[in-house]
């Protein structure tokens, strides 16, 4: 069956094509009836007219698709989506964006992969790019027409729209509490330390706090893997194979901190007896968790919200560069024992 164009709607309604485009793109400075309005709502409902988005892309230049690229730092890993950080953020992003007309284009390059070559292809309005990356792959990005945003970044630039938090203030507060519960043999559970990236920023605050209670920084508390809920979970072993005798432990992210609570249960452990534990990102499941996380807060949500509104501003003609450090704070919960540091005996 053909499909029905623009111009068997005007037939139908009888006006002219374009008075059913006004009427579609709810055109309030042109002077159209409401008997006019309404024969064109109704020839569209019969005919079952669907607008031809190519078309009207070509015409306004925009396709009304933003670009989100999550790049993967870990070849193989179903990064993206086993991370609950990325789905809260990727929701808002969606919503926000579909309240306002636009599609998404999700894409999670490889490290090779050019970001130029995706926006190109695809043909975007805006760009928005989460998390740490070759610089390389930046500099790329200056070829583009089209505004790019990015999220979790510390690369300077002149030209890209930002938005973060300060993430080593977020490792001070978490490390800092701990300190004052009266822990002293702190583990930090992370990813990869990438400079420049979120993981680094969090390691500054963990030592930040070290250096305020005078410690040194004792590198055989430091767990390095990756961003995973299995890593986290192996975390538990290792503690009791090194025999650090630590009392709680930093994870910069809650997944981590998901993982190495199970990874203790696993060996009998409790939480926060034997082990307290503070993280980092408070998504949905750190307040479900058992027992809930003691957790870094940031507004997910309004990241993801303030990327796309961003792109839009610069889409609609706002030069400057657009820039957004939100807040933070500790979320005090169920994972963290006080003890007495002149006493401190470690369960490992």
């Amino acid at each position: 069956m053909r499909r029905a164009s623009i111009k068997d709607v005007a037939k139908a309604a009888g006006v002219s094509t374009s008075t059913v485009s006004y009427v579609l793109n709810q055109k309030s400075s042109e002077s159209i009836s409401a008997q006019t309005t309404q024969r064109v709502w109704e020839a569209v409902r019969t005919l079952n007219y669907v607008p031809n988005l190519n078309a009207r892309s070509l015409t306004s230049r925009r396709t009304n698709l933003i670009g989100v690229v999550i790049p993967q730092t870990e070849p193989g890993k179903e990064f993206m989506f086993s991370n609950p950080f990325y789905g809260e953020l990727l929701s808002a992003i969606e919503y926000t964006a579909r309240r306002n007309g636009y599609h998404l284009l999700l894409s999670g390059p490889e490290p090779d992969q050019s970001y130029v070559g995706i926006a190109r292809n695809r043909g975007v309005d805006g760009i928005i790019i989460v998390g740490s990356y070759p610089t390389k792959s930046l500099s790329e990005l200056h070829q583009l027409s089209v505004p790019v945003v990015l999220v979790d970044t510390y690369v300077k630039d002149p030209v890209f729209h930002t938005i973060g938090i300060d993430d080593r203030l977020g490792g001070l507060l978490a490390t800092r509490h701990l300190l004052e519960m009266g822990h002293r043999r702190i583990a930090f559970v992370s990813g990869s330390i990438s400079e420049q990236g979120v993981t680094q920023k969090r390691f500054l605050g963990y030592m930040d706090a070290l250096s305020e209670f005078s410690l040194a920084l004792d590198e055989r508390h430091l767990y390095l893997g990756s961003v995973s809920f299995e890593f986290a979970q192996s975390v538990a072993q290792e503690m009791e194979r090194r025999g650090n005798r630590e009392t709680a432990a930093f994870a910069t992210a809650d997944i981590m901190g998901m993982g190495l609570i199970k990874g203790l249960r696993h060996m009998n452990r409790t939480i926060p007896d034997d082990l307290s534990v503070v993280s980092f990102d408070d998504v949905d499941l750190a307040r479900m968790s058992d027992p809930s996380l003691t957790t870094i807060h940031q507004d997910i949500a309004q990241k993801g919200i303030s990327a796309v509104e961003m792109i839009l501003a610069a889409a609609d003609g706002h030069k400057e560069k657009q820039e957004s450090i939100l807040p933070i704070q500790l979320m005090v919960r169920d994972s963290v024992r006080r003890i007495d540091p002149n006493q401190e005996s470690g369960a490992f």
